[in-house]
């Protein structure tokens, strides 16, 4: 059986908003079936000066924060520090798992949940549906015929397009040999890359899962910002979804 993976700093996480109190926000943190209280300064909500936090948070709205510390009661918690690959990666597992539960409530009903709790021992219920859909053997592990044959004629309907995430950054040259530079840095595989004006390109990646799609970008972002030093091009990156 896998252990419960311990919060730790840095960690991005799932929250409810349960109540504001003062200059401080309570929240409910989620992991692995379990709740921890969490608790975020309204600095960590947002840059700048909060006129009405409301404009930010809602009671029981979900958000999702990072770990700024970890308290034997309690872990302290960021909202502005999360970068919306983070904000969409988390998202995006906890949408799945609630797909999951839904998919196997077709066929199990009020036992989907068990059902899951035991997915939850060896594989992360996201995970679990992705290789699920491409591999579906694997649902040999919680179900016979004729339930297996039901799961997976539902998980054959239910494949996913794949998912997009993009970048957008400003590179300039002052050398009489710019253009073929700024083309030369550019230059990728593994991205589409396309002119958006005024010095402006976006770089656009697909994948199966917002996981693996940030994932290459990123590599790609760091692989242009590597050869735009070499040639002395000026560089600037605004990440986010498309």
């Amino acid at each position: 059986m896998t252990p419960k993976i311990k919060l730790q700093e840095d960690d991005v996480v799932l929250c409810t908003v349960k109540r504001i109190q003062g200059t401080t926000v309570f929240l409910d943190v989620f992991q692995n079936g379990s709740v921890v209280e969490g608790t975020m300064i309204f600095s960590e909500v947002s840059p700048g000066r909060i006129r009405n936090i409301r404009e930010f948070i809602a009671i029981n709205k979900k958000i999702v924060c990072k770990i700024l510390r970890v308290k034997p009661d309690h872990v302290e918690l960021s909202l502005r520090r999360v970068t919306a690959g983070e904000r969409e990666q988390v998202l995006e597992k906890d949408r799945k798992e609630k797909m999951l539960l839904n998919m196997l409530r077709t066929v199990f009903k009020e036992s989907a949940g068990a059902i899951v709790e035991k997915i939850k021992e060896s594989h992360e219920p996201a995970d679990f549906l992705d290789e699920a859909r491409e591999n579906p053997s694997i649902l040999k592990k919680i179900a016979k015929s004729p339930e297996l044959q039901q799961l997976e004629k539902i998980f054959a309907e239910k494949r996913e397009s794949d998912k997009e995430v993009e970048a957008v950054i400003t590179i300039k040259s002052n050398s009489p040999s710019g253009i073929k530079d700024i083309k030369k840095a550019l230059s990728t595989k593994n991205a589409v890359i396309y002119y958006r004006g005024s010095s402006q390109f976006g770089v656009s990646v697909k994948a199966k899962d917002f996981k693996t799609a940030n994932s290459t970008l990123s590599a790609v972002l760091k692989e242009i910002q590597e050869k735009a030093k070499q040639l002395n091009l000026s560089m600037d990156i605004k990440e986010g979804k498309k």
